[in-house]
């Protein structure tokens, strides 16, 4: 999945490895309470990670009545992760349970509890945390413009809600465990503006025409030698590379790097997110990790776990992981989201014949329709933007290829395992409404019965009739605010309130003055 500027004065290097068919279905979430040392050097197992049963995903209302499990099941289901957990305090395996909720820039928000407290007093009736936390950038600073709250309001409480289904134990993290929650107003009412009911909004959309989604993502970040701080300069004066050359694909690897991928790969096995591949690519410190297919809630949340760990796990080994678009000139980092279609159960993007069946062609001809007016949702902040570059392996403009890396939509897999790889996202972008996104545009295809061009068979970066992504925050911004497409789908209280979030990143680059404004313009001007 490699995404470089050719700018770059480091060699080139090649495409990514994920040319592959969906794979039958591991589990989405295990919950594990009893954590091992995060220097496992091997990813374990996933069916001995726990002594918990695997988690079957949340019940939710992206699923039509006949797929959804019994609310007696759940309810089993339910008691059995919290038994297990009652288990592992009481043997002192876990002392700490986090109560997190997903941000709008896609990180874990929340509190930590001791454990006891959590089973006896948090579990069930949730937690109250400030609502600022889904009204906010991406440096905390309270902020007005937002419906959901703001200084006029007083900035209220919201309850989080435990989803017991998300729980499982953190390696990195001694006698840890992780549980996941959904933002409830007073009313209790979901708060429509939280990642996770925008995604799930999205979901039920598409359900109501009788499909599902299922994804598998696959990311990029770059690992950098040293801890940053807000005063560290990036590259040769102060944090580099772990790698400095072309390392595409490569088998031999420092052994720093060797310890750091070991120590990742590990522990987020017995976490229950085993992975699927971990390569470094040709950009210096770049590391690409894909995972297996799973429901589309559940890949999401299982990747700000990943990020959480990668991040833990670089910080601990005296390095840096950073999930920046374009951490600097001529270096850019995706978020690929694989998405197939199912409908009873059975794969339907594919025809018989080989090529896309009618559905796959109106899911194809709504990505390229709708995506580039929902840009603030997967290309978040002014530097998302500098991602989108010629011979980048970003796209730079809406158009459809057979295993064609320089599509933003490449078709690939055979048979019932074709599916669509959405190459627009960076790595920056919140997985929930990146996900959203794709799935809003699909579901407008096959509502609208778009008829798709005909795909690309060359290099897409000169398809020049085809129509360009946003090139700033600013245009998409704008396009989002008026697009007819994201109104329809998302409502105007989430159109509003992402779009004020675009505001706050663009207020924040007018007014400052950065390292690169200053080394071109300080005795030039």
């Amino acid at each position: 999945m490699t995404d470089r500027h050719p700018a770059s004065a480091e060699p080139a290097h090649g495409p990514d490895d994920t040319g592959r068919s969906e794979p039958a279905p591991a589990p989405a979430t295990t919950p594990a309470p009893a954590p091992a040392p995060a220097t496992t050097t091997s990813a374990p197992d996933p069916s001995s990670a726990s002594d918990l049963p695997d988690a079957p995903p949340s019940p939710s209302p992206d699923a039509s009545a006949s797929a959804v499990l019994s609310s007696v099941h759940h309810r089993s289901a339910r008691a059995s992760y919290v038994d297990e957990l009652r288990v592992a305090v009481d043997a002192g395996r876990i002392d700490t349970v986090l109560l997190a909720v997903p941000d709008l820039q896609g990180r874990l928000k929340g509190k930590r509890y001791g454990a006891r407290h959590f089973l006896d007093r948090v579990l069930d009736g949730g937690a109250e945390m400030c609502a600022y936390i889904l009204a906010t950038d991406a440096e905390m600073t309270p902020s007005d413009g937002f419906a959901l709250t703001s200084w006029a309001s007083g900035y209220e409480d919201m309850t989080v809600v435990p989803d017991a289904s998300t729980l499982r134990s953190l390696p990195w993290l001694p006698r840890t465990a992780l549980i996941l929650g959904d933002a409830v107003a007073p009313g209790e009412d979901p708060v429509e503006v939280a990642p996770r009911q925008v995604l799930r909004h999205q979901l039920t959309r598409l359900a109501a025409h009788g499909l599902h989604a299922r994804a598998g993502l696959e990311t990029e970040f770059v690992l950098y030698r040293g801890i940053h701080t807000p005063g560290a300069r990036v590259d040769h004066e102060g944090l580099v590379p772990v790698t400095e050359e072309n390392l595409d694909y490569a088998l031999d690897h420092a052994p720093e790097a060797d310890r750091y991928f070991r120590r990742l790969q590990g522990s987020l096995g017995e976490a229950g997110l085993p992975v699927e591949a971990v390569k470094t690519e040709g950009a210096p410190g770049q590391v690409e990790v894909t995972f297996p297919y799973g429901p589309a809630m559940a890949a999401c949340d299982n990747h700000l776990v990943f990020k959480h760990a990668a991040r833990t796990l670089a910080g601990r080994s005296g390095m840096t992981a950073t999930f920046m678009a374009s951490p600097r000139t001529g270096l850019v980092s995706g978020l690929h989201l694989h998405i197939s279609l199912t409908r009873g159960g059975r794969p339907v993007l594919n025809h018989p014949d080989g090529r896309l069946s009618v559905t796959g062609e109106h899911a194809v001809a709504g990505l390229l329709a709708a995506l580039p007016g929902l840009a603030p949702l997967y290309a978040p902040n002014t530097n998302s933007y500098k991602r989108f570059a010629p011979d980048s392996f970003a796209p730079t403009r809406m158009t459809w290829g057979w295993d064609n890396r320089t599509c933003a939509v490449r078709v690939v897999g055979h048979g019932p395992g074709l599916h669509l790889e959405v190459r627009v996202p960076g790595a920056d972008a919140n997985p929930y409404l990146a996900l959203a996104a794709a799935v809003a545009a699909i579901t407008h295809g096959i509502e609208k019965q778009l008829e798709a061009p005909p795909p690309c068979t060359s290099n897409a970066y000169q398809a020049t009739d085809a129509p360009l992504l946003p090139l700033t925050l600013d245009q998409a911004r704008s396009a989002f605010r008026h697009s007819t497409v994201a109104d329809a789908a998302f409502g105007k209280a989430v159109v509003d309130h992402y779009t004020q979030l675009a505001q706050l990143e663009l207020d924040h680059q007018r007014r400052t003055v950065t390292d690169a404004e200053q080394a071109r313009w300080f005795t030039r001007a």
